[in-house]
């Protein structure tokens, strides 16, 4: 496991880091037992795993519990957790300034921990992401000041998000929806670079689509059905495009995930992870960095077919 820079005050994290949402007890999710979710982030930890990503709305705040339970008996200085705002617990959404204190305190309790690393606003309205126009960024600054957040940053899913935050906040991180199908986020990389605000790549299986698992006639019965009959052909039709690019060794999952780590802004990458299977597979993705060609005809991919779709998250 490769270990990368990720915000003053932390450990480095590991390329691969958990993401927690599948820990959520009856959240959007089939979902685990207790004893299953301890096992799971246990697993991790034995892998090198040492980032975790949370949420006060997954599982209606039982990710954050389980995660908390988990790894109450490690050392804390050791392990970054990052966790968010504005989608809380009970479901519902509150981007309000005046709310950041409350929520944060309950993810400490949640968490059994008396900071995290980093608080990032979950997917907020484009408003609120300028600093030069919100009293949010100067609750962040004090919360830094009392040792409660080490960093704050967003969770944002474009190029103009990320480039409106990182150009009027003091925010270290940006959580970014960032794969194959999904490029648009990179283009406002090099301006994180530039800024010193570390990348976690988001979704960057697409949902299970570039797990290779689904087609035209596959259905949902989770937070995935959302999407249409047509959003299902669409994308059924790209990751065949996708699979015909890779060579026969080439596995679609671990290729996904390998083409987020080709980006040296990324700190790190979150896939889900429902079972040990899973988790050992997604880590086991480091073994084989994509290569400069199959990168570029990936990325070439995207802009001459897939942008042009407009394909809902």
């Amino acid at each position: 496991m490769k270990y990368n820079n990720y915000i003053k005050g932390s450990p480095k994290v590991s390329e691969i880091g958990f993401g927690a949402w599948q820990l959520g007890k009856s959240s959007d999710w089939e979902t685990m037992s207790d004893k299953e979710a301890t096992i799971l982030v246990h697993k991790a930890l034995d892998l090198g795993v040492n980032y975790f990503d949370t949420a006060p709305n997954y599982g209606y705040g039982t990710s954050e519990d389980r995660l908390g339970l988990a790894l109450n008996d490690v050392d804390r200085s050791k392990i970054v957790i990052n966790t968010k705002f504005g989608h809380d617990e009970t479901g519902k959404t509150n981007f309000e300034a005046n709310n950041i204190r409350r929520s944060l305190e309950g993810s400490l309790k949640r968490l059994k921990t008396d900071y995290v690393d980093s608080l990032i606003i979950h997917n907020p309205p484009f408003s609120y992401l300028d600093g030069n126009n919100n009293s949010h960024y100067e609750i962040l600054d004090r919360l830094k000041e009392e040792g409660k957040i080490k960093a704050y940053g967003a969770s944002l899913d474009t190029y103009e998000e990320m480039r409106k935050f990182i150009s009027t906040t003091n925010g270290e991180v940006i959580e970014a929806f960032f794969n194959i199908i999904h490029q648009d986020a990179g283009k406002a990389f090099n301006l994180a670079k530039e800024k010193g605000v570390s990348i976690v790549a988001k979704i960057p299986l697409d949902s299970g689509w570039l797990s290779g698992k689904y087609n035209t006639e596959s259905t949902f019965n989770d937070i995935r059905k959302r999407w249409s009959a047509e959003d299902i052909k669409t994308r059924a039709l790209l990751v065949n495009k996708i699979k015909r690019l890779l060579n026969d060794e080439n596995d679609i999952a671990k290729t996904a995930i390998s083409f987020c780590l080709a980006y040296d802004a990324v700190s790190t990458v979150i896939p889900g992870n429902k079972n040990i299977e899973q988790l050992i597979q997604n880590v086991d993705s480091t073994t084989k960095p994509i290569s400069k060609i199959l990168l570029n005809l990936l990325e070439r991919l995207y802009i001459q077919e897939i942008e042009k779709l407009k394909i809902p998250w």
